[in-house]
């Protein structure tokens, strides 16, 4: 996967909500782990669908709704391709917090068990820690917290050391953190949890829309993150 490589500027031309004026100065914004703004590519498409093919998806045979049809699956062509993945293991749900939650209440209600250890980090966002809270009070599963540095560096080898006990049955990390930018050595702890079999959910929220993820390689168990923040690159 290629991207080039642009500037600040260049980038604050794609989002028309810049060129807006807070107390007579340019708008700085900073809550991107909240609420992403949306470029005119996201904003246009957007409008494009809503003004020349909204209808139905794969439920109706009339022109519209086949065109409708057709725009939505090449979206999963081209996210699947940005991420090296098939078309047919991306599945859409409305943002990341929904993805861990159907993680959650699918394949872990029907793979885990009582007192079975749930691995996650300190760095998480709220997204990636209450699903698991949930699980914990309802099937009795455990939650195991990996502690970070006084730098903001996740305590790798602790997790890895968590991971050899064999008690751990499901590791749920984040790549990139939403408030330090602290980005995890995430192929040294698939590679090993993999050693014991077991499956790693990798929040994507931060990191798919700002550096090369290349899913395949990862080989993380579920990939989970939000493209509108990725707008530019999917262009």
């Amino acid at each position: 996967m290629q991207r080039s490589i642009v500037n600040s500027y260049e980038l604050r031309n794609d989002f028309p909500i810049f060129k807006k004026k807070i107390n007579g100065k340019d708008l700085v914004y900073l809550d991107n782990a909240s609420t992403t703004q949306k470029p005119y590519s996201v904003i246009n498409s957007i409008t494009d669908f809503y003004s020349n093919y909204n209808s139905n998806i794969h439920r109706a045979v009339y022109q519209l709704a086949e065109e409708a049809t057709e725009l939505y699956e090449q979206s999963r062509k081209k996210i699947a391709n940005f991420i090296n993945v098939r078309p047919e293991e991306i599945i859409f749900t409305r943002n990341t917090t929904e993805s861990i939650n159907l993680i959650a209440h699918s394949w872990a209600r029907s793979n885990l068990k009582k007192d079975d250890v749930i691995a996650i980090t300190e760095i998480e966002h709220h997204s990636n820690i209450v699903p698991w809270q949930i699980l914990c009070q309802e099937i009795g599963t455990r939650l195991e917290y990996v502690g970070i540095d006084e730098s903001g560096f996740l305590d790798v080898e602790y997790l890895i050391e968590l991971i050899s006990s064999r008690k751990v049955k499901l590791v749920s990390i984040s790549h990139m953190s939403n408030v330090l930018g602290t980005i995890v050595p995430i192929e040294r702890i698939i590679k090993t949890a993999h050693q014991y079999d077991i499956p790693v959910i990798v929040d994507g929220a931060q990191s798919v829309p700002h550096m090369p993820v290349d899913a395949k390689n990862l080989d993380c168990d579920f990939l989970v993150f939000d493209f509108f923040g990725a707008g530019r690159a999917l262009r």
